[in-house]
């Protein structure tokens, strides 16, 4: 039988293989055809200047994506879709005084200063007088960081709007499609091998999060990853008016021994936590979606202790506790590249190290213009896979450098 030949097939339908296949679409029509498909919830999207690096939740070298990048291009997508994606919530970092956050926040206010960016920097007083939400016995000593461009960006719907915009332009996409391997051909093709047959294409993108060493360990490469198992639960918020997006920020802490993150109501009727880089480390074939009692009791006393008590209370009965992975390189910094230094100048491929969500639209711009035109005009050098974090088999993971278990187990042995 012929083997079917798409100009570009996208391996991987998270965030950010949805917005490349939509990308592609824009330009290439029906020649695209995307693979592999899996679902994302929502998640936090923080705004911040061009030249600000987050060290901890969310780490990201922003500083060659101008801030108005990040959001035109998933303007793009809300435009053309009359879907409103990104809600501008306004988004929150609070410490104690006297710790490693608090130095954090004076690099991020020089950042701002220097960019001319806006922010409120507030001691725990005027915390509470912002958001009287606040109201823990932790809230004293706290220093809190706040920028009104933050937010939130709804990931399911995000996802689906460039799927289905995608297929309006003719893309092709196949769910439940389990990738088993990559060939790239002597004529400069590749050949994607599936359980559902054999496609041929001019260049794939792999953008397969947990699943990226099965599918580029077939062409001899090998990215160090650590994989692990996080969770998030949701409490069934009595006081739902007092934590809506118009009320409520989203918002980091930043802690020891870890930080811990949240949001306003979003999707449904459910106030949100979740611990950065607390799990263990797994295999996209031994995770669980079991959570982890120890880690839901942690976020209670968490919500206890510095907020939300009393009248405006943010905790209630558990709705549901959800699991998720990260897949994080070990300085916790994007991949973004081809493998044309391997002489496999057809394979594109994209690691998002567990906190590239909200940044999907403008990877998968980039995305697409590697697999359309071979190079990109953004500056993606540092993201390239020529770096100690990938390269340097004694490299020290450094990505949370609080949490002693999955940097352990990565230093055992490589995933």
């Amino acid at each position: 039988m012929e083997v079917p030949f798409y100009e570009y097939i996208v391996v991987g339908c998270g965030g950010i293989g949805s917005a490349v296949v939509y990308w592609l679409s824009r330009r290439a029509g029906k020649s695209a055809h995307l693979l592999f498909a899996y679902k994302h919830k929502t998640y936090v999207l923080f705004i911040y200047p061009p030249h600000v690096r987050r060290t901890q939740v969310y780490q990201t070298d922003a500083s060659h994506f101008p801030c108005v990048s990040q959001i035109s291009m998933w303007a793009e997508a809300e435009k053309e879709s009359g879907i409103q994606l990104v809600y501008k919530s306004g988004s929150l970092d609070f410490t104690h005084k006297g710790t490693a956050g608090e130095d954090l926040f004076r690099r991020y206010c020089k950042a701002m200063d220097d960019g001319d960016i806006p922010y409120d920097l507030m001691d725990a007083k005027e915390l509470q007088e912002r958001f009287p939400q606040f109201s823990g016995p932790g809230v004293s000593g706290l220093v809190a960081l706040l920028q009104k461009d933050g937010g939130l960006v709804d990931a399911a719907s995000s996802n689906a709007v460039h799927v289905q915009l995608a297929r309006g332009r003719g893309a092709t996409v196949m769910d439940n499609t389990a990738v088993l391997k990559i060939d790239t051909m002597d004529d400069g093709t590749a050949m994607v091998h599936t359980s559902r047959g054999r496609f041929r294409c001019r260049r794939v993108v792999v953008t397969a999060g947990a699943w990226s060493n099965n599918v580029l360990g077939s062409l001899g490469v090998h990215i160090p990853l650590v994989v692990s198992q996080e969770q998030v639960t949701y409490y069934n918020t009595t006081n739902m008016k007092d934590f809506t997006k118009d009320k409520f920020p989203a918002w980091i802490y930043h802690g020891d021994p870890h930080d811990i993150y949240g949001m306003a109501i979003h999707g449904n009727t459910c106030s949100k936590i979740g611990i950065d880089c607390g799990g263990f480390p797994v295999t996209p074939d031994t995770r669980t979606f079991i959570p982890d009692p120890r880690r839901e009791e942690q976020c209670k006393k968490f919500i206890w202790m510095h907020y939300c008590i009393g009248p405006m209370q943010y905790l209630g009965p558990i709705n549901y506790t959800k699991t998720c992975l990260y897949t994080m390189t070990y300085d916790r910094s994007f991949v973004i590249d081809s493998l044309k230094s391997k002489g496999k100048p057809q394979v594109v491929f994209c690691i998002g190290a567990g906190h590239a969500y909200k940044f999907a639209a403008l990877f998968g711009r980039i995305l697409s213009e590697l697999a359309i035109d071979g190079r990109t005009d953004l500056p993606i050098e540092p993201f390239t896979m020529d770096r100690p974090a990938i390269t340097d088999p004694s490299f020290r993971p450094i990505y949370q450098n609080k949490l002693s278990t999955i940097p352990q187990a990565a230093s055992k042995a490589r995933l």
